[in-house]
């Protein structure tokens, strides 16, 4: 016989050992009985939270019958109801991803008879169109979330999109400046109005969206330390502006850069309090007040017009073409051959964990182990020498 949950009367043990709930939709107009429909999961907890879901979204309003609702209703009502937590421009991405690849292939497919074959054609068509395998993995996982809330409401009961194979995605070579590189890029950065946003930016490995973002009261000049507590967000969509926004893993963390660096924002405070009194009334922060790179009014910058200037002070040191993003990639590069160590690496940088920071700077780690050991090959030899 079953066994029923203590003291829940929709809730029993299967005998194949998995737990049911079972929930009341109402009753059939036709034949006045009641209309249910069951939610299935590994352990008791699992289900009576997924019943605790449906009963709270059959009570709001919100609940769609699964036999009726097709994958494009679905993903609006998820885009809407369950992305509260999500950051602005993750949502506005999400719904990019949905009505761009997802919802012309697969919207029209009602949620319960989705299944694994639709979505493996999807994301062979879209390799196929050219788009790249980040991409692909990008919509899927878009697609694999929206079903699993799906599969925790009861909509459906497994997640079809796990059964799907991804194109495997080839690793991109970083491209950071080696020494003589950054001292050529130095070099020509001479007379840039944007030289010591370069500059610091090549010895901190500061996003870009971070320097942009990096305020004065963040600069603490007696301890010689930064603090990178957010970034500037440029507009990801009409009607959209620029504004604050946190970092990428939410995590602040404050940098201790060489002394060079300190004494390059000094001289950068002094810059801008000499542009602030030629400007006069015309000097205009904005919504942006106390930024430390700002143009000539005090306006924070767009992200557009520093690319070029990079791209340009690249071309005039002889360097081939980069994206801003490679000056992260050369400090960290830089820092790792100067003898720091990867967990300082990773605090800097503000990765999550240093095993990221591994996984991305491998190839420099293995130069260094490999030149320790050289380095402990010569100790050896001396110590035979000397005996």
């Amino acid at each position: 016989m079953p066994k029923r949950a203590s003291n829940e009367g929709t809730i029993r043990k299967r005998p194949d050992g998995r737990w049911e709930a079972r929930y009341t939709l109402g009753r059939d107009p036709g034949t006045g009985k009641q209309v249910q429909r069951s939610i299935y999961g590994d352990t008791q907890k699992e289900v009576r939270q997924r019943l605790q879901q449906v009963s709270t979204a059959i009570d709001e309003g919100t609940f769609v019958q699964p036999t009726k609702m097709t994958v494009g209703q679905w993903l609006d009502i998820w885009r809407k109801e369950y992305l509260g937590s999500v950051k602005p421009a993750t949502v506005i991405s999400y719904g990019q991803q949905v009505k761009n690849h997802i919802k012309p292939a697969l919207g029209a497919v009602k949620l319960s008879a989705l299944h694994a074959a639709p979505i493996q054609m999807l994301y062979n068509d879209l390799q196929a169109g050219g788009l790249s395998p980040k991409s692909i993995k990008n919509v899927h996982g878009v697609l694999h979330r929206a079903l699993k809330q799906a599969v925790i409401l009861g909509y459906i009961r497994a997640n079809p999109s796990d059964a799907c194979t991804l194109p495997r995605i080839e690793k991109t070579p970083i491209q950071p400046l080696d020494s003589p590189d950054i001292a050529a890029f130095l070099d020509a950065l001479q007379g840039d109005r944007m030289a010591s946003l370069f500059t610091v930016d090549v010895f901190t490995g500061m996003r870009l969206g971070e320097i942009l973002g990096l305020q004065w009261p963040c600069v603490d000049f007696s301890r010689g330390t930064i603090l990178i507590d957010k970034q500037l967000l440029r507009p990801r969509q009409k009607g959209d502006t620029f504004r604050f926004g946190p970092l990428k893993n939410d995590k602040p963390r404050t940098v201790t850069p060489a002394p060079f660096v300190m004494q390059m924002l000094r001289e950068r405070r002094r810059e801008q309090m000499e542009q602030k009194l030629r400007a006069g009334r015309a000097w205009n922060e904005g919504d942006f007040p106390d930024l430390v790179f700002t143009d000539a009014l005090g306006k924070h910058l767009n992200y557009n017009i520093v690319q070029r200037h990079f791209k340009s002070a690249l071309r005039r040191a002889g360097i081939p073409s980069k994206s801003f993003h490679n000056l992260r990639h050369s400090y960290a590069v830089a820092s790792l051959r100067a003898g720091d160590d990867v967990k300082t690496v990773q605090e800097n940088l503000g990765h999550h964990t240093a095993a990221f920071t591994l996984d991305q700077y491998g190839h420099v780690t293995e130069s260094m182990r490999r030149d320790s050991a050289a380095r402990m090959e010569a100790f050896i030899r001396g110590l035979k020498t000397s005996k």
